[in-house]
């Protein structure tokens, strides 16, 4: 390969990288988003109210959990510290090989700490909604 023509597809491929990197980062207004999604699901999961909860859940979640019912029960079941938390912390919203996630430090209700990473989708109407929740105990005192 010639020197231009290497130095030419060094170039495209950077700027390819740089514009992907850029991409990749969440905007503010997406971040406060995906906060206020999370804080939403929460306060829902607090009022038992199945059907907002579900409605902040992305199409693949809601197709594992066909139903409302079904899917607070999971969240009962599964997700004590999530169901009922006993305080509630944001953390960052960073990109991941597996999207964007939103970090949230809960204590639960018998006051374990954990960290929630909660995974988001972007919608075609450009709302994002919560594509998966992962629970890590947490050993240092965060809350």
């Amino acid at each position: 390969m010639s020197r231009i023509a290497f130095t030419i597809v060094f170039l495209l491929a950077t700027a390819l990288f740089s514009t992907s990197a850029l991409a990749a980062e969440p905007t503010v207004a997406e971040k406060s988003q995906m906060k206020q999604t999370v804080r939403d699901q929460l306060a829902a999961f607090q009022r038992d109210d199945g059907d907002a909860a579900y409605g902040l859940a992305a199409p693949g979640i809601q197709r594992m959990f066909p139903s409302p019912d079904i899917f607070l029960s999971m969240v009962r079941q599964a997700y004590p510290p999530i169901y009922r938390p006993r305080s509630v912390a944001y953390g960052d919203v960073t990109d991941s090989p597996i999207g964007f996630v939103q970090k949230v430090y809960v204590a639960g209700p018998d006051g374990q700490n954990w960290v929630a990473l909660y995974r988001f989708e972007k919608q075609p109407d450009g709302s994002w909604k919560i594509a998966g929740c992962s629970l890590i105990r947490d050993t240092e005192p965060t809350i």
